[in-house]
């Protein structure tokens, strides 16, 4: 064999095992969003900007194009990566098997991270998403730059012991319940309409533009098959943690999230969470300008 072609061999050979594996999708694609082979799964992703990896992982009955007013401001600074986890759209889930779950997706985001070779990332976390990051720092902290959690859920067992803990920590069971019962109806919107009221006060569905409601009936599938349990997290494994933490809660958001920071920095120094003004739980939509002037704040000064 001549040199030059060995040479070109080996240089292939290289490139098959360092590149990510681009996978092909099993779904149609929004235009301008790409996938990655993570776990035997064609895991859907938008990226945009260069510079330090930035991860955004949505909550409950969203997707990447949840961080609309996020992914252009953080993009001028930051390679942000805006995923939608297993099963949510742009893939048409029925709703049925077992790989849904909190330990599945938070295998999927450290894989994801792995697979495009992005190294120590900026990981952010939004609800369910925030219980999905939290996990990924536990499991695989050598992936985390920094941990941002917004209104992240997964730290129930880190409340106190008492009837004011106890019925805090059951508050994302009894929304997780409720929204299944409504949804068995068959009135979709009603479902909808009480869930996000629940999370961001009364009237705040009926204030989402057609897009915004779209959004959520896309998801609604996985709702059957999603478990309102969070793996537990201790005190000893906060302590583990050696990156920087931003925390963040909206002004009206639902009092188990500022709860449940508080707990957790009774395990270790954490500065206090910002509260995002004018804001719930989705504050990220409710005051986008607030939100990523104290994300790229704290991401600026890390």
């Amino acid at each position: 064999m001549k040199l030059p072609r060995l040479r070109l061999l080996l240089m292939i050979s290289v490139l098959m095992f360092t590149l990510p594996v681009q996978a092909a999708p099993e779904w149609p694609l929004p235009e301008g969003i790409k996938t990655v082979a993570v776990n035997s799964y064609d895991m859907a992703y938008q990226e945009s900007g260069s510079g330090l990896p930035l991860v955004l992982v949505h909550g409950a009955l969203n997707d990447y194009r949840v961080w609309y007013a996020q992914v252009p401001e953080f993009a001028k600074k930051y390679r942000v990566f805006a995923v939608s986890l297993r099963h949510y759209y742009p893939e048409k889930w029925n709703g049925r098997g077992d790989a849904f779950s909190i330990g599945q997706h938070v295998s999927d985001v450290a894989a994801f991270i792995k697979n495009l070779n992005l190294g120590k990332v900026h990981l952010l976390g939004h609800s369910r998403g925030g219980a999905v990051v939290l996990n990924v720092a536990k499991q695989h902290p050598e992936v985390i730059r920094t941990l941002i959690l917004e209104d992240a859920s997964g730290m129930e067992t880190l409340l106190p012991d008492t009837p004011e803990g106890k019925e805090l920590a059951a508050e994302i069971v009894v929304r997780g319940e409720t929204l299944r019962r409504n949804l068995a109806t068959g009135n979709r919107e009603l479902a909808a309409e009480v869930f996000v009221d629940s999370l961001s006060g009364p009237g705040a569905w009926a204030k989402r533009t057609p897009e915004q409601k779209q959004l959520i009936f896309d998801n609604l599938s996985t709702v059957t098959a999603d478990s309102s349990d969070r793996p537990p997290t201790t005190c000893a494994q906060i302590q583990k943690f050696d990156f920087p933490i931003l925390l963040l809660n909206g002004e009206r958001s639902p009092k188990n999230y500022a709860a449940m920071y508080a707990a957790m920095r009774t395990c270790r120094p954490i500065a206090e969470p910002i509260v995002i003004p004018n804001a719930a739980h989705a504050m990220n939509r409710d005051n986008p300008a607030a939100f990523n002037a104290a994300v790229l704040d704290f991401l600026a000064r890390n």
